[in-house]
């Protein structure tokens, strides 16, 4: 029995469940995923977007711009990657030109600062790999980049010191109010609740319809293909380079990872199955041919990975955010495609604070801060990393070379309050398994590391589904035919 119940661990559902933390009440979080951030919060551009791209008046404006702004000191405060890099929206022919305009006046209108019109010798003086056929850009100051799923992490990681259960790998098959209390039927068993949130992501249409929400919800699962190409020693843009969006998003973009690494993509593709997360050649030709546009000289000899996500689309086209009409005691966060990541924070507060207020909770006499993670030993000086082994001799044993990453690092990624589990868990934690091998070289370590830290045998170890082992048993067990198949 919980006083609150969060379905969905992706950043919007972990940034409530960390306001949700300061008050007096039990509260858990379910997940179908294996671990955080599973969905979209983990397959996404990362870009912080200031707030031009939205409708005015719209819920996703108002979110949108005020979560940007929250993005500095939170990323500081929970010791997140983040960097306020800019951007530039560019036009290629006059109509285009009347477009950036219209995005202008809208990004004013929404409160976004700085926005201006670059002319082609700014623009170039800025960008010089830019295609010079470009005729100008809307230059959007106040646009950064972050980690997406290092944020996810982090506000669970609060909101855990303060109280909040996750629990992973349980998928809500249904819920039922009966008798002042709902009712959720999992895939762990049954779980009840007074309070229930909806922030399924690509689920949420379902969970909404059977909340008994009187208003239409319609989800469009909306595939978006990226190629993520390795760190080079230059990137070739500063700038998130955006062409001029369309009806289906912002469109394919160009842009610098906070990591380094340069990200190609998206697609825009409407499709039925919401977990459908494969590449197509027909996709990545799509990104190639439009990035060629913004960046003539591109190629992806140096690609490492290609990967996709779903954004959950409601038809209508804005959020979705408070009670649920129709339905007592709950409430929802649906329709969190992009600018879902930018708005997070503030979708946090403002949820958190209307339902606390609502449903008559009151704010515990203390709330633990969180901890800023430690700086990365790949971003340490050679005196910081000799001080990091004397700390910890485990530092100095290195454990993906790609990415210079630590043991220390991969058993304090497990060890976190809501901590890796599987190996895809270690990777996006510490970046163990992110570069131009892709695992190939630490996999059989983290595997090791995560099975002595769990106290399971390697065989038990996933790379992120249930049935993604990368073990099928040991060489006495496949001789003698009893391996896994």
């Amino acid at each position: 029995m919980q006083d609150i119940i969060i379905v969905g661990a992706g950043v919007t559902g972990c940034a409530l469940a960390r306001v949700l933390s300061r008050y007096e009440a039990s509260v858990k979080v379910l997940d179908e995923g294996a671990d955080l951030a599973e969905g979209a919060s983990k397959a996404n551009s990362g870009i912080v977007h200031a707030g031009y791209d939205a409708v005015p008046g719209t819920m996703k404006a108002r979110m949108n711009v005020e979560g940007a702004r929250m993005y500095p000191e939170l990323c500081r405060e929970l010791g997140v990657p983040y960097r306020m890099n800019g951007a530039m929206v560019v036009a290629f022919s006059e109509t285009d030109r009347k477009t950036l305009e219209e995005l202008l006046e809208q990004g004013i209108r929404n409160g976004v600062h700085g926005l201006r019109i670059l002319e082609k010798d700014e623009m170039f003086a800025l960008e010089k790999q830019l295609n010079p056929e470009a005729v100008c850009a809307l230059y959007v100051p106040e646009s950064g980049i972050t980690s997406p799923y290092e944020m996810t992490f982090a506000l669970a990681d609060h909101a855990a010191v303060n109280g909040v259960v996750f629990q992973m790998n349980t998928h809500v098959r249904s819920v039922k109010y009966q008798e002042g209390l709902w009712h959720l039927e999992t895939s762990q068993g049954p779980e009840t609740c007074r309070i229930l949130v909806n922030c399924s992501g690509g689920d949420s249409g379902r969970l909404h319809g059977e909340m008994g929400g009187t208003r239409e919800v319609e989800i469009i699962h909306r595939r978006g293909q990226y190629y993520l190409l390795d760190r080079p020693e230059v990137l070739p843009f500063d700038h998130t380079m955006f062409q001029c969006p369309t009806v289906m998003g912002k469109g394919v973009l160009v842009a610098p990872t906070v990591h380094g690494n340069v990200l190609l993509g998206p697609t825009a593709e409407d499709i039925d199955d919401r977990l459908n997360t494969e590449t197509t050649q027909e996709g990545l030709d799509r990104i190639l041919k439009a990035c060629r546009l913004t960046w003539p000289g591109v190629q992806v000899r140096t690609a490492v990975t290609n990967f996709s996500g779903i954004r959950a689309h409601e038809k209508q086209g804005d959020f979705i955010i408070g009670p649920v009409d129709g339905a007592e005691h709950a409430w929802e966060a649906v329709g969190m495609e992009s600018p879902g990541l930018s708005a997070a924070p503030a979708v946090g507060e403002y949820l958190g604070a209307m339902l606390a207020e609502a449903e008559g909770l009151t704010k515990k006499a203390e709330w633990k801060k969180p901890i800023p993670l430690p700086r990365p030993f790949h971003e340490m000086s050679t005196e910081e990393r000799r001080e990091a082994v004397e700390k910890d001799p485990l530092n100095g044993r290195l454990i993906c070379r790609c990415e210079v990453v630590t043991e220390a690092e991969i058993r304090a990624a497990i060890r976190r309050p809501v901590g890796a589990t599987t190996v895809d868990g270690v990777k996006r934690r510490t970046r163990a398994g992110m570069g131009r091998c892709q695992g190939g070289f630490c996999s059989p370590r983290v595997v090791e590391i995560l099975s002595e830290e769990l106290g399971v045998p390697m065989t038990d170890i996933r790379k992120d589904s249930p049935d993604s082992w990368l073990l099928c048993g040991d060489i006495r067990e496949a001789l003698k035919g009893e391996a896994r198949a």
